[in-house]
């Protein structure tokens, strides 16, 4: 078992699939067939999961390497260490639970050509480029994934959105391809400046680098650039908003709850393990960004009307606590951001579907002032309304809870200005949160002059995994933390740093 290629086939299976599903006569056979596909390919990545070795010595696991233009020094190299994993079994979970959310989304475009088929497919061909992405020890390689993404997520908005959604794909993709121009200029030069051959552009290559620190500053900032769009992080994070609003609700959270990862991803795996210095010399600069999206992601989503934007501006405040704690530089600061990219993820598509329920029931109307008293309505589905932004807050018990915490007591160890600027985010968040439920469900009950359902089966398929996911890991968190950790310790080894020893009560401050 341990001769199998668990990443390539894990790329493999939803591409295939998603070529069969494309060509099926019938949307529903076709809905049928990629919710399997994405099934299978979720069991086939615990098998590989399975495989991982915790606590190995070595950096990467369930590693692969051919070469494929050994001119250039690019090679087909795949590899994960625990955060890498367990951000593909992120994908791997949200995907199926998406596919079944879109089960009603495209309802009566059937006989419109072959929307469902293309719509399907499509989200299978994303699978495989989150997989890829993560998965990629090679950074050429790397930035290929990372621009091939743009490709099936233009179409899935441009195509399948909202009444902005050509503008919002069109915002999206050019927000993209910049971050990508300038991170290829960076690509070109880190192979210029390592060490060349066939495997030049290796991640293990490249680390370690005597690098002059003018140019690794350089380098650090084309990489971060398109990491902090891809995020995203304040300022070049307009472009969230818009495409969260206009996107269909299960575009809308593999955008916003997987591949806004990569931005984050892609600062530990790149950014702070081939520039250490430059990460060093940058921090001061990154932190203030970081707390600025903290406070400026609150303070517009408690400003805004629309049910959808909302949720995605608290996204951007989560990102910011993401970045605080990766460049927070400790081993805490940086399991509590890693842990947080995996509960976010959860807990935004839980918001994002929940809140698509309610927008569906409503014949399309997302405005919170279209809504009013719709606990009485559908008791049940506001319940888990009100997990999901519970979770969103980090109310202890919860799994988001955990990794707030994390971040916050590893940014104060290292950097406490930081994180007492970045306090007030917690308090904010509870606003944003309480008053949407407030204006949305509770009041009296409305006069729909019709009878809504409450949560569906469909539906609760959809959300039981999401909250068993707040509850596993806000009651037992260890079992990523146990995964996480020690790809969070070697970052740190490479970076070169340690974590602050704690000072000792009545000792006058020594350290």
């Amino acid at each position: 078992m341990s001769n199998v290629p668990w990443l390539t086939v894990l790329g493999l299976i939803p591409l295939v699939g998603a070529l069969v599903v494309a060509f099926l006569p019938s949307a529903e056979t076709a809905k049928r067939a990629a919710l399997g596909v994405s099934l299978v390919t979720l069991l086939v990545g615990v098998g590989a999961a399975s495989q991982f070795e915790i606590g190995s010595s070595e950096q990467f696991q369930l590693t692969e390497q051919h070469s494929w233009i050994p001119q250039f020094g690019v090679s087909y190299a795949l590899g994960v260490d625990g955060i890498a994993l367990a951000l593909i079994l992120l994908a791997l979970i949200l995907t199926p639970v998406c596919l079944l959310a879109a089960w009603n989304d495209l309802e009566g475009e059937a006989a419109a050509g072959r929307r469902v088929q293309t719509y399907y497919a499509l989200m299978l061909v994303l699978l495989t480029f989150m997989v890829g992405v993560f998965a990629a020890t090679d950074v050429f390689l790397f930035y290929v994934f990372f621009e091939a993404m743009l490709i099936p997520v233009y179409f899935l908005i441009g195509s399948f959105g909202g009444a902005r959604r050509q503008y919002a794909a069109v915002k999206f993709l050019l927000f993209s391809l910049l971050g990508g121009l300038i991170m290829l200029v960076a690509v070109i030069a880190l192979y210029f400046v390592g060490p060349g051959g066939s495997d030049g552009f290796l991640v293990s290559n490249l680390t370690g680098l005597d690098i002059d620190p003018t140019t690794a500053k350089w380098l650090f900032v084309g990489f971060f650039i398109a990491f902090a769009i891809k995020a995203p992080m304040w300022p070049v994070h307009t472009w969230l908003p818009d495409a969260a609003s206009a996107a269909r609700p299960a575009t809308a959270v593999l955008l916003v709850g997987v591949l806004d990862k990569v931005g984050t991803y892609g600062m530990i795996r790149f950014c702070l393990q081939l520039f250490p210095d430059a990460s060093a010399w940058a921090t001061p600069v990154v932190l203030t960004l970081a707390v600025i999206s903290i406070l400026y992601g609150a303070l517009l989503a408690i400003a805004q009307s629309d049910l959808m934007r909302l949720i995605a501006f608290t996204s951007i405040s989560h990102f910011g606590f993401i970045v605080l704690g990766i460049f927070a530089m400790t081993t805490v600061g940086g399991a509590g951001a890693s842990l947080y990219m995996v509960n976010h993820g959860f807990s935004t598509a839980a918001l994002f579907l929940v809140a698509a329920m309610f927008i569906y029931r409503n014949h399309g109307r997302q405005h919170i002032e279209d809504f009013g008293g719709w606990q009485r309505v559908t008791p049940a589905l506001a319940g888990v309304f009100l997990v999901a932004g519970l979770s969103a807050l980090a109310l202890p018990g919860l799994s988001s809870f955990v990794s707030e915490f994390l971040v916050f007591v590893g940014t104060y160890q290292r950097y406490p200005v930081a994180a007492l600027l970045a306090l007030p985010g917690v308090v904010l968040a509870a606003v944003y949160v309480l008053w949407m439920y407030k204006r949305s469900m509770t009041g009296p009950r409305p006069d729909l002059g019709r009878v809504v359902p409450d949560i569906t089966l469909r539906e609760k398929l959809v959300v039981a995994p999401l909250i068993a996911t707040f509850l596993i890991l806000g009651f037992y968190p260890k079992l990523a933390l146990d995964v996480i950790n020690p790809a969070v310790e070697q970052t740190l080894v490479h970076v070169g740093v340690e974590d602050p020893e704690p000072t000792q009560a009545g000792s006058g401050g020594e350290r």
